[in-house]
C-alpha cells in the first residue's frame, strides 16, 4: 500500500488522465479475445507514441515482453490496481440539481467501483424523491449518515455560493475526497484531496479551439 502510494505520487497527472483510455482500449481487446498486444499497437489507438505508452504504463508496476508486448488481462489489472478502481469506494453526492441527477445515472461510475451511496439536498421538492435508485435525503441528515457509514468521498453539484460552506462541512465530516463540480475553488486543509470539474472552462477551451479552427479553413 506504501509502495503504491510513493508511485502515485511520482506519477504526473497527464499520465493519470491516460490510464482510463488506455483501460477502454485493453478492455476492449479483452472482450474480442486477446490475450497479449504490442505497444505499438496501443500508441496508435491512443494517437501518441509507443514510448509514451511503456512511460505511462510503467509507473503502474507493469512492463513490456520483448516480441510479446503486453499481456492484457495483467495490464488491465495493474491500471485497476494503480488508480484504487479493484476497490469499491462510496460515495455522498451533494446537489440533486441538473446536473447530480445526471451523475447518479452515470453507469460508468459503477464500472470503476464508485459508489454513491446517498444524494443530499436542501431543497424540499427534492428531499424525499428516488432517482436513479438513489432516495434524496435531507442535508441535515448529512453528519448523521457521515458518521455511520464512514464515507470518506464527496461529489459536489451544488450551486457555486454554495460550495465552500458545504464543502466545509462535509470534512468535518471526515469527507477528506472532494469532486468538485461547481465553478468555485475552494479551500482545504492541505490533507484532503479536490478534482475541480470546472465544465463552463472546459466549453471555454471547445469554443476557442473550435473557432480557431473554422479561421484555418
Amino acid at each position: 500500500m506504501i509502495e503504491q502510494a510513493e508511485q502515485c505520487k511520482r506519477a504526473a497527472l497527464p499520465t493519470i488522465r491516460r490510464l482510463p483510455s488506455y483501460l477502454s482500449i485493453l478492455y476492449a481487446m479483452k472482450k474480442e479475445g486477446l490475450e497479449t498486444v504490442s505497444g505499438t499497437v496501443i500508441a496508435e489507438k491512443m494517437l501518441c507514441e509507443p514510448i509514451q505508452v511503456r512511460k505511462d504504463l510503467a509507473v503502474t508496476g507493469i512492463a513490456g515482453r520483448p516480441r510479446i508486448g503486453f499481456g492484457v488481462g495483467e495490464t488491465i489489472e495493474a491500471i485497476e490496481n494503480f488508480l484504487g478502481w479493484n476497490n469499491t469506494t462510496d460515495a455522498f453526492l451533494i446537489g440533486a440539481g441538473s446536473l447530480g441527477t445526471a451523475l447518479l445515472g452515470y453507469a460508468g461510475f459503477l464500472r470503476h467501483n464508485l459508489n454513491i451511496i446517498a444524494a443530499f439536498d436542501v431543497a424540499k421538492d427534492k428531499v424525499g424523491a428516488v432517482i436513479h435508485g438513489k432516495k434524496v435525503l435531507d442535508i441535515e441528515k448529512l453528519e448523521d449518515l457521515a458518521s455511520r457509514m464512514h464515507v470518506h468521498m464527496a461529489i459536489l453539484t451544488v450551486p457555486a455560493s454554495s460550495a465552500q460552506a458545504i464543502a466545509e462541512r462535509l470534512i468535518a465530516c471526515g469527507i477528506y475526497g472532494l469532486w468538485n463540480f461547481t465553478s468555485e475553488k475552494i479551500l482545504v486543509p492541505d490533507n484532503v484531496v479536490v478534482q475541480n470539474e470546472d465544465l463552463s472552462s472546459g466549453l471555454a477551451v471547445l469554443c476557442t479551439r473550435l473557432r480557431q479552427n473554422k479561421g484555418k479553413g
